[in-house]
């Protein structure tokens, strides 16, 4: 079995086809209605036609902030619940986008495409009132938080932005390609002529630097065994300031926010956050 995953991933590489970064599923395996929230569901269009599907949490009484949540590669909006189903307890709204070609979005899934409907989602947001009020922040995870970061960077409506948080990201679609060539013996002597396949001109690491004046937080567990540190370390190595790191001792990947510790360390950082018109605040650097 491994042998023919191996074969298959030469296969997506060679095509030099960003489908490779992109699991999606369309059954939706939860709904916050199952989850026992509030919900709203979005129906948006991008700008070359393609539907799209979003989920709206409202925030618990007063709301103290937005989020646009961005998933991994994997799954869907029902997928990924569990990492901001419990932001509307603590008065944040939520807005979790399934990109084009997962769950009840339509299209196929791409890079390009996927920062299409990063924009649009931002621009539905910052016509609420909530959001023109007290802006918002975009929370990325694995693949989301590398699509953050470039969509973030060079959006229009930056200006409404007040951080960028990244969890788990990687720092170049080429780089983590190349890592996992080299993981299998069968691609590990091919690792350097098919990661070149592999377009890099939306990498996080080229991008980070262009986010300043909006606050950069990245979120990394130590042993994260799908996206080595490392990529957190070159990220935040690239980014200027205000920026801030957070190093999850013994943590995987994007598995900070399951431990209520870092939940609430992550409430106090949007507490401040939106409290304080400037930047972010209650993180650490390494």
């Amino acid at each position: 079995m491994r042998a023919i995953a191996g074969l298959l991933a030469v296969l997506v590489l060679l095509t030099g086809c960003s489908g490779a970064f992109f699991h999606p599923q369309r059954p939706l395996p939860l709904t916050p209605a199952r989850a026992g929230l509030d919900y709203e569901d979005v129906h948006l269009v991008a700008p070359d036609g393609v539907r799209l599907h979003a989920w709206y949490l409202p925030a618990r009484g007063e709301p103290r902030g937005t989020v646009l949540f961005l998933h991994g590669n994997a799954g869907n909006v029902g997928t990924h619940l569990a990492s901001v189903y419990w932001l509307p307890a603590e008065h944040y709204n939520v807005l979790l986008l399934d990109y084009r070609g997962y769950g009840a979005s339509g299209g196929s899934a791409s890079i390009a495409g996927s920062l299409h409907d990063i924009e649009t989602a931002l621009g539905w947001l910052v016509a609420r009132p909530e959001v023109q009020a007290r802006g918002l922040a975009v929370f990325g995870q694995s693949l989301g938080g590398a699509l953050a970061v470039y969509a973030v960077a060079h959006s229009r409506y930056r200006s409404h932005i007040k951080a960028l948080i990244v969890d788990s990201a990687f720092s170049s679609y080429r780089g983590i390609t190349r890592e996992k060539l080299a993981e299998f013996w069968l691609t590990w002597p091919l690792q350097w002529p098919l990661s070149l396949t592999v377009g890099d001109a939306y990498s996080p690491v080229d991008a980070i630097g262009r986010v300043s004046p909006i606050p950069v937080l990245i979120l990394h567990g130590e042993h994260d065994p799908v996206v080595p540190i490392r990529h957190a370390e070159r990220l935040y190595a690239a980014a200027r300031e205000p920026k801030s790191f957070w190093r999850i001792p013994e943590g995987g990947h994007i598995a900070a926010l399951a431990q209520e510790v870092y939940r609430l360390r992550f409430r106090d950082y949007l507490d401040g956050l939106f409290a304080d018109p400037g930047s972010g605040s209650g993180a650490d650097t390494p």
